[in-house]
């Protein structure tokens, strides 16, 4: 059996490895949220491929028996993934980006903005698995 840091690995190489073959062949920045933003808005032909790949990666993976879905033990209402999508969504607005963005093409392009940019998202993340696992 694999150790989940390789397989964790892998999938960072292949983010890394499509990041930088967009920007090589699109000139392109892999980030998601604009990726998405621009299907809905423009329906791009390269930004709807770009979406349905991911998707059917992630089917591949999991019907290839390459990965598995995450065990919960309990799920949060609806209520609350509402309000932190919406938050999500906030985020990604006020800091010009989401974490693919700025934590996988920004930062390899050294970025200032976008290593303030992760680092923010990275320490709001410790921040709230703090509070909500080992504070409430």
């Amino acid at each position: 059996m694999e150790s989940q840091w390789l397989l964790s690995l892998g999938g960072g190489m292949l983010a890394g490895l499509s990041a930088l073959i967009l920007m090589l062949f699109n000139g392109k920045v892999a980030g998601i949220s604009g990726i998405l933003a621009g299907a809905l808005q423009h329906r791009t032909p390269w930004q709807v491929l770009f979406l349905l790949g991911l998707g059917l990666g992630a089917w591949l993976a999991l019907n290839a028996g390459w990965a598995s879905m995450p065990a919960f033990s309990t799920l949060p209402g609806w209520r609350l993934v509402l309000v932190a999508g919406l938050l999500v969504g906030i985020g990604t607005r006020l800091g010009n980006g989401c974490t693919s963005g700025h934590g996988i093409c920004g930062m390899g392009r050294l970025s200032v903005r976008s290593i303030v940019a992760t680092l923010t998202f990275m320490a709001a993340g410790v921040l709230t698995v703090l509070v909500t696992h080992h504070l409430l």
